[in-house]
């Protein structure tokens, strides 16, 4: 089956591990490819038409949960479905899509975010147990060669590309806002008391929450990195950068960055989810 034009070969890998120091895993990860397919079972057509299947895009989605007693894992559980099944029933990704497009795109997965916000809300409503629960919230959705990247929070997305990361997001918290003003700089936030203090939350105790939005288009070599702070507490940028640049396989990266995050203390679970951009293969 043809693929789209500028369609990029994808290989990823996700992990998530618990670290040294917190009981339970709060965090959740999804890595999914979306699949235009037709399976003919019966026809009375002489020459049948070819089955097949072709991707029509990828998701990558990071949730962080808080809320202490499992909550916080139960809110992050909550926030994966809701994207999961929007993705399968509701997104049009089965559609071929102009650039144009991608803004609605965009705009159609902020509406998943706030249904997801909607539904941890709910669930603390009914639950005492749970109330007050909430997670962050980090997605990529790769289609051709745009990256919608949709963003709650302080999990992180970067793109690696030609040796050097760039963060994609920026981080809903009281630090991430003083950097943005320019009152504090980056090496002070990293070791700021305020620095996990989020300001923006998928859940909470009222619903209302804003998703950040970016499109960005990427090429053939560059790589994707979602995480969660677990990671980014325990690696600098320039750690991160010179895994990514010695790891080619995302499976070994992640491996990697989760081993050296145990190493340096393993202080809260840590959630890593990379994607390598390739050329396509040629038909054989």
């Amino acid at each position: 089956v043809d693929e789209p034009p500028n369609t990029l070969e994808v290989h990823s890998y996700g992990v998530t591990d618990r670290g040294r120091r917190r009981p339970t895993n709060e965090d959740h990860f999804l890595v999914a490819e979306l699949t235009k397919a037709m399976h003919v079972r019966q026809t009375s057509l002489a020459a049948p038409p070819a089955n097949g299947s072709s991707h029509r895009g990828h998701l990558f989605l990071v949730a962080d949960g808080m809320g202490g007693h499992r909550a916080g894992e139960h809110a992050s559980a909550l926030a994966v479905t809701v994207i999961e099944r929007f993705a399968l029933n509701t997104l049009q990704w089965f559609l071929p899509l102009k650039a144009a497009q991608l803004d609605e795109v965009a705009i159609d997965f902020q509406g998943a975010v706030e249904e997801a916000d909607a539904t941890i809300v709910a669930a603390g409503a009914h639950d005492a147990a749970l109330r007050g629960m909430g997670t962050t919230l980090t997605l990529a959705y790769l289609y051709e060669a745009e990256l919608v990247v949709v963003h709650v929070g302080d999990s992180r997305a970067y793109l690696f590309r030609a040796g050097a990361l760039r963060q994609l997001t920026t981080d809903h918290t009281v630090v991430g806002e003083m950097v943005r003003r320019g009152e504090i700089g980056a090496a002070e936030a990293r070791r700021h008391d305020l620095r996990h203090v989020i300001t923006n939350v998928v859940g909470g105790n009222e619903a209302g929450v804003q998703a950040e939005t970016h499109s960005v288009p990427v090429a053939a070599g560059d790589q994707l990195l979602l995480c969660s702070d677990g990671l980014t507490e325990m690696l600098s940028h320039a750690e991160i950068t010179e895994v990514l640049r010695g790891e080619r396989e995302p499976e070994a990266a992640c491996s990697r960055l989760v081993s050296l995050a145990n190493e340096r203390g393993g202080k809260d679970n840590i959630t890593v989810i990379v994607a390598r951009f390739d050329r396509p293969r040629e038909a054989v």
